[in-house]
């Protein structure tokens, strides 16, 4: 029989830097990382701290699958050094990145963020077999049977990929880190990655009120990642690449008017599992 998952697995929600204490128990405190499953085929999008505990979880059962980069700040790829699969021998990774293109290549990146004095240990230390593969924005890829991955700039220092995934006929897109226009106009770029598809994965790092003081920092809110789906016919919005400082209590309260503002919205949690189905798009 055919496999039609379409599954979404959160493992680290914060931005900037990992947090922890009881403040932060409900929604978790780890930075960037989302699997998300194709039918037999595991993605992971960035490698922040969350990365860790997906690979505790993921263990010897998957032995091939690919690492997307949507950028190389610390808190995307912090966790990348204890990702378990990684020292596997019998495991196949193939690593992904496309927004230094023209500067740095994948495996350059890699290098050079796996070092000495910054690490205690090279990359070489790894034994899986690592297979890097480089990209320019706007590619269209197409990692594995029936998986096509859609990509595009977003507007962040140092650059960033938004990525589109589209799987046995259903969507969803990953945009983040990404800050929009104060002005008002809609990121083109973003409309075409996120139009009709079933879930939006947005940088809601902040709230309309706080972007007066964050300009150029590179992110944005819940309320732009609204304004976007309404635009493009996305179904739901997930909150993520939450503030470290923001509590449960208060990302709670946003979640409510987000829900409010558009239905089916959510602020994402770490180890929290989101099934696209079948029937969810017309």
């Amino acid at each position: 029989m055919k496999d039609e998952t379409f599954q979404i697995r959160f493992w680290g929600t914060r931005g900037s830097v990992p947090v922890s204490g009881p403040q932060y128990a409900r929604f978790g405190g780890n930075t960037a990382c989302i699997q998300v499953q194709c039918g037999p085929h595991t993605l992971f999008f960035d490698a922040g701290s969350g990365i860790r505990p997906a690979g505790e979880t993921l263990g010897p059962t998957v032995d091939e699958f690919d690492v997307f980069f949507t950028h190389s700040h610390y808190d995307h790829m912090i966790g990348l050094p204890f990702f378990y699969p990684f020292y596997n021998p019998r495991t196949k990774v193939r690593l992904w990145s496309g927004h230094l293109s023209g500067w740095l290549t994948t495996a350059e990146m890699l290098h050079e963020f796996m070092r000495p004095p910054w690490f205690p240990v090279r990359l070489d230390i790894c034994k899986a077999n690592l297979e890097c593969r480089d990209f320019a924005s706007g590619d269209v890829l197409q990692p594995r049977e029936g998986v096509v991955i859609r990509t595009g700039s977003l507007n962040h220092p140092g650059g960033c990929i938004g990525y589109r995934i589209e799987w046995d006929g259903r969507a969803m897109a990953i945009i983040t880190d990404t800050e929009h226009d104060p002005a008002g106009k809609l990121d083109a770029n973003i409309l075409a990655l996120i139009e009709g598809v079933d879930l939006v994965v947005y940088d809601c790092t902040y709230t309309e009120d706080e972007m007066v003081k964050r300009r150029g920092y590179g992110h944005s809110t819940w309320q732009q990642g609204v304004k976007l789906c309404k635009a493009a016919g996305a179904t739901r919005l997930a909150l993520f690449h939450h503030d470290p400082a923001r509590t449960d209590d208060q990302l709670d309260a946003i979640e409510r008017e987000a829900a409010l503002a558009l239905s089916g919205s959510f602020a994402a949690r770490d180890d929290q599992v989101v099934d696209i189905e079948p029937s969810a798009k017309s």
